[in-house]
């Protein structure tokens, strides 16, 4: 599997832990406006403190109490090396801080009963299927927004790098075998909640993009959101991506994520998002207005399924419906935290009983930053003071998942064996492969090398390089160039290749394709 699939497996799922607050906690009667005052204050300082110390290249934050927008700013720069700076008003991709968003939008569509949470799939788009027929006639859309279906976790996500659109991942999630039995275990999925997201829009007869907008960017007067990528590319004031190259923060790749739109494509500011969180917090009010009622909102911020314990902060972890719901350090908080591995980090955890809400968006991955900020000012808010240097001890967190498992990727294939098995001649291995999954696949020679394509059309190419006998090495993560993944053959009988195994598409153990025809 390639290290891009593999950080997004295992750093959302690290990402999505919700700040969690004290025992000690004080109670909201101590939270009060001299105290938020103070907290901003060593807030501010801290932002412009991990920026100048090369913590991210820029982020910006918004912090919510009492359904007032209390503090709006940005820090940095929009790209490293250049001028502009990150400001309120400054538009990030926001990963999978879109879950909780779409939670909300679906929730304004169940406020309005033209869906409900419990309303079938198979009700909804007859034509989705998971693997097994009882599952299929049995999920609802509250089983794929608290990721219970039964898929794996990565399913789709595959298919989203390789160029499919889509409709043809959701079509193409009927041939993933399940994970773990439905409702029986928690597998966090971009793309069931997107179908849930996809699903709970059909009945208004639009797509979810405009309901998004219909139900929560234009009455919250969030100008500059969407869930369409190309509005994001539109404005000139937008975040770059950026990862590390040789330890210097670099614009380096750029990500679409229109497929998975409901579960990780939306962009918006601090300004925007601040909004979003007043009306979180206000139950579903906003400007004395009720724009969803509050038993729809509340369903998305029951605990339904159980993840665990907070990484760093120890708080006991529960997912809603596009939420994270905890009980740590501070009492109860909802939150959630977006990544993509090629330079994305956000994170919004709310505190429901003092009303108090803090958003982060940040242009870096991978970083502690946003988790580090938000613990800081919990403690702040709540203690006066900090327990600890919470950004280095997420950062050393976050170093110590994917450190290694970098460091393992390369060393499967630092060496061929001594002496290496010569491959065959390139006509052996060239030809057309398929598989339900993935589709055709063509391997072609060029030159004396050999090229994979693969997806529709052969939308991506990847070369081959000799590692020994009949396995080829090739390099599919653009953020990580130098991490090799195999591209394995079995020779028939002919001399020729009868099927291919491309490694990094077979998380799901469906990376295997047959050769087809010649």
């Amino acid at each position: 599997m390639g290290l891009g699939r593999n950080f997004r497996r295992w750093g959302m799922r690290a990402f999505i832990a919700v700040l969690v607050l004290s025992p000690h906690a004080a109670s909201a009667d101590t939270i009060t406006p001299d105290r938020i005052t103070a907290a901003l204050s060593k807030l501010e300082a801290l932002a412009e403190g991990v920026v100048a110390d090369g913590g991210v290249p820029g982020l910006a934050i918004g912090v919510v109490h009492d359904d007032k927008v209390v503090f709006l700013k940005g820090f940095g720069h929009r790209e490293a090396g250049k001028p502009e700076a990150v400001d309120a008003d400054t538009v990030f991709q926001i990963a999978s801080l879109s879950k909780p968003v779409s939670a909300t939008i679906v929730a304004a569509l169940v406020s309005d009963e033209i869906v409900s949470w419990d309303a079938k799939i198979d009700d909804l788009d007859p034509a989705f299927r998971l693997s097994e027929p009882y599952p299929t006639s049995e999920l609802t859309v509250r089983d794929l927004f608290s990721h219970r279906s039964g898929l794996p976790g990565t399913a789709g996500d595959d298919l989203e790098d390789i160029g499919y659109d889509r409709a043809e991942i959701l079509r193409r999630l009927r041939f993933v075998s399940p994970s773990s039995s439905f409702r029986a275990g928690y597998s966090y999925s971009n793309f069931g909640l997107t179908e849930g997201a996809v699903a709970a829009a059909r009945p208004t007869g639009k797509p979810w993009e405009e309901i998004a907008e219909e139900k929560l960017y234009r009455p919250l007067g969030m100008t500059s959101t969407s869930s369409r990528h190309a509005d994001f590319i539109k404005h000139a004031n937008r975040a770059a991506l950026h990862v590390k190259v040789d330890g210097v923060w670099a614009a380096k790749v750029k990500r679409n994520p229109d497929a998975q739109a409901p579960a990780g494509g939306v962009s918006s500011t601090a300004r925007d998002l601040s909004q979003w969180v007043r009306l979180v917090l206000g139950n579903g009010v906003f400007a004395g207005e009720t724009l969803i009622k509050a038993d729809a909102l509340d369903q998305t911020h029951v605990p339904l399924m159980a993840r665990g314990k907070n990484p760093v902060s120890g708080g006991e972890s529960f997912y809603g419906l596009g939420w994270n719901i905890e009980f740590g350090r501070h009492g109860l908080s909802w939150g959630h935290a977006g990544a993509f591995s090629v330079g994305a980090r956000t994170l919004v955890t709310l505190f429901p009983e003092e009303k108090l809400g803090i958003v982060i968006v940040a242009n870096a991955f991978s970083t502690g930053v946003p988790e580090g900020l938000s613990e800081s000012f919990a403690d702040l808010a709540f203690d006066g003071t900090v327990e600890k240097d919470w950004i280095k001890a997420w950062d050393d967190t976050f170093a110590s998942l994917f450190g290694p498992a970098i460091a393992a990727a390369k060393a499967t294939y630092a060496a061929p064996p001594s002496p290496a098995r010569p491959a065959g001649l390139n006509s052996a291995y060239a030809g057309r492969y398929s598989n339900d999954f993935i589709g055709d696949a063509v391997v072609s020679s060029a030159g004396d090398a050999l090229v994979l394509k693969v997806g529709p059309a052969g939308a991506r190419s990847y070369s081959l390089k000799h590692f020994d006998g009949d396995l080829f090495l090739t390099f599919p993560d653009a953020e990580t160039p130098d991490v090799p993944s195999g591209v394995s053959f079995v020779i028939g009988p002919d001399g020729k290749a009868s099927a291919m195994t491309i490694e990094f598409l077979d998380g799901n153990h469906l990376g295997t394709l047959a050769r087809v025809g010649d």
